[in-house]
């Protein structure tokens, strides 16, 4: 221990050496690194923390992916209406394995794109993430079903 406080004194000798020899510069403006600005802390005010999700680490799963539309034979009697009671919608997934209201991302077909858990399909298809799309033409050219891997946001 006693090497490092030398070594720190040392350091602060000739960062005040410098300054003395060179008063038109800073140690900052020397070393190319960017001025600290002092601020004052108010010891009597309270910690500000960050909010518990910032530290949730990212939750990632392989899961089978398919698509469906809003037909009656893809669906129920009411095509429209997902079983959250929304109307269907862009951004709306159905999944078994995770609750109502439950954000995922699918990074690698959508990039940052949030999707939002609305919809079920049948019991059989617990690890399966089903995404809605806009026309049966839209959800052929997606195929049949595909390994992909999902990022849980939120849940």
């Amino acid at each position: 221990m006693p090497r490092v406080k030398n070594g720190l004194f040392a350091l602060a000798v000739v960062v005040v050496f410098l300054e003395m020899c060179f008063p038109q510069y800073t140690y900052a403006q020397m070393v190319n690194l960017p001025a600290i600005q002092h601020e004052e802390i108010n010891l009597a005010a309270p910690l500000e923390i960050a909010p518990a999700e910032v530290f949730k680490p990212k939750v990632t799963k392989l899961v089978s992916m398919t698509a469906y539309s809003s037909t009656v034979d893809q669906c129920d009697s009411t095509p429209f209406i997902t079983a959250n009671g929304s109307r269907v919608r862009d951004g709306i997934v159905a999944a078994n394995f995770v609750p109502f209201g439950t954000k995922i991302k699918i990074p690698s077909l959508y990039g940052d794109k949030i999707f939002t858990v609305e919809d079920r399909m049948n019991r059989r298809f617990d690890k399966r993430v089903d995404i809605w799309m806009n026309t049966r033409q839209e959800a052929i050219i997606f195929g049949f079903k595909q390994q992909i891997e999902i990022e849980i946001v939120s849940s």
